[in-house]
């Protein structure tokens, strides 16, 4: 039987986890000799090195989706064929020709083959394979995520330099950022003439124009006099930081711009009413507006706003809401025998993580002690006056960045391993405990674990639909299905 081979790896920690695009060839190239399996195309490639690599996948799925005879696709493991789900297009499009056998899709390392003689099981376990890949996937990101929370706590600008400022490479390889003394000298006079209340955008772009030759558009010049960064503090998604660069204007001038643009005249905005249970979180199916809350005769209700024109829209009673919602915590409840085999899932599927986790682990240690005994050989050597104050002062800062960075590294190793674990039996207790945490909690307990669980709530005709969040869409969608009953 003819073959197809796909390797991948997403990340550098892959390259050094025995999940190197040769060890993956190696492996699969071995598995279809043993399999007297003739590979006609061979693929490997490195998202982490190239994202748009990704191309080059869907030009191999689309090679074994024209092929006229029956083709085994080979990958290592599960994860290696996508970050996402079994609603993924290439993954759905594979998945239906296996099960019209089309093609085999072999994962050797995790011993799971899918054709057209699987079990509803092990059709369960599949999905639940590339889940668990997805949210390890989500993981690295939040990984990532927590890394530049770091970052911009110690004041470290994560992205482009604002205009007015440069980044740089410092000769041990770090990056930094300055300030350009040109440009920002452009920065400083944008908003003190701004501040005199003399000049309009336009004016002050054609005054700009003239004297420094820039030419900005006025939503450019606003996103500049709106930027935080210039007296000293960093926003990154609402939150606040103060950050280590030079600041190019004052507080005060920048409060002065900020008043100066809104004319004095800030309107203020309170959360109004009261906490009603489905405040913001419904649509109307129908025209997208809200469904607005109202208290009539004792009872809540809720209905389109129409803006947009009247409609035939219902009015609903909050507990109709809330039994609709109910039965959809209700759905979410797993039987024992699956809630085994998907904690033994979670066992087997990711013992390679626990080597890989070993593995960085050491690694991480070993350069924490080395460093360690750097910065101890450094003050003994400007003790003895082996070195200048200045230089011991420039070699300590290098070396505290390091030891800062490895310790981030190892405490984002730890977290992340924990959280995993934790975090997928958390999910799962959850999904059996959510119908009697829906129905026995306050009101804020109640939409926040709305928002866990659902999105894009929205209300058309008689019922109240919505969308899943993962992995609770595909516990739903089999519940349903009840693709786990025997």
């Amino acid at each position: 039987m003819n073959a197809v081979i796909i390797a991948r790896v997403s990340t550098e920690e892959q390259k050094e986890a025995g999940l190197s695009l040769p060890a993956q060839v190696a492996r699969l190239e071995k598995y279809c000799q043993n399999k007297h399996f003739n590979i006609i195309k061979s693929c490997s490639f490195d998202e982490s090195a190239y994202t748009d690599q990704r191309d080059e996948f869907d030009g191999i799925i689309d090679f074994v989706l024209k092929q006229k005879e029956k083709v085994v696709i080979c990958f290592d493991k599960v994860d290696r064929l996508t970050r996402g789900n079994i609603f993924d297009v290439r993954v759905s499009a594979l998945y239906e020709k296996a099960l019209r056998d089309e093609v085999e899709l072999h994962f050797i390392s995790d011993g799971q083959i899918i054709n057209s003689q699987i079990s509803a099981t092990q059709k369960f376990q599949f999905s639940i394979s590339l889940g668990l890949a997805k949210y390890y996937s989500d993981a690295i990101s939040d990984n990532v995520k927590r890394a530049n929370e770091q970052k911009l706590r110690r004041g470290e600008w994560t992205s482009k330099a604002p205009f007015g400022y440069k980044n740089i490479r410092l000769p041990d390889e770090k990056k930094d950022i300055i300030v350009d003394e040109h440009l920002s000298y452009i920065i400083t006079k944008a908003f003190e003439l701004y501040a005199t209340s003399a000049y309009s955008m336009k004016l002050l772009l054609e005054k700009l124009k003239d004297d420094y030759g820039v030419t900005w558009s006025k939503g450019y010049i606003d996103k500049l006099l709106n930027n935080h960064f210039y007296y000293g503090m960093m926003v990154v998604k609402s939150k606040m930081y103060p950050h280590k660069y030079p600041p190019l204007i004052t507080k005060t001038l920048f409060d002065q711009v900020q008043a100066v643009k809104g004319g004095f005249n800030k309107k203020k905005f309170k959360y109004a009413g009261l906490p009603y249970m489905y405040r913001g979180l419904l649509r109307c199916g129908d025209c997208g507006l809200s469904i607005t809350p109202e208290r009539q005769k004792g009872h809540v209700y809720y209905h389109c706003t129409q803006y947009n024109g009247k409609h035939d829209a219902k009015w609903f009673r909050e507990e109709e809401i809330t039994e609709q919602l109910g039965q959809v915590f209700k759905k979410l409840q797993l039987p024992d025998n699956i809630m085994q085999l998907i904690i033994g899932t979670l066992n087997e599927v990711h013992q390679d993580k626990i080597e890989f986790h070993n593995k960085h682990f050491d690694e991480l240690t070993k350069k924490q002690k080395e460093l360690t005994t750097m910065m101890d050989r450094l003050y003994l050597d400007k003790l003895k006056g082996r070195i200048t104050d200045e230089h011991y002062d420039r070699f300590y800062l290098n070396l505290r960045d390091q030891m800062n960075d490895t310790n981030d590294r190892l405490a984002q190793l730890q977290e992340a391993e924990d959280n995993y674990y934790v975090t997928a039996r958390y999910l799962l207790d959850i999904s059996n405990k959510a119908y009697d945490l829906f129905i026995s909690s306050e009101v804020e307990e109640k939409r926040q674990l709305i928002k866990l669980v659902l999105q894009n709530l929205r209300i058309e005709g008689e019922n109240v639909l919505y969308d899943a969040h993962k992995p609770f869409d595909l516990l739903l969608t089999y519940s349903v299905s009840q693709l786990w009953r025997p």
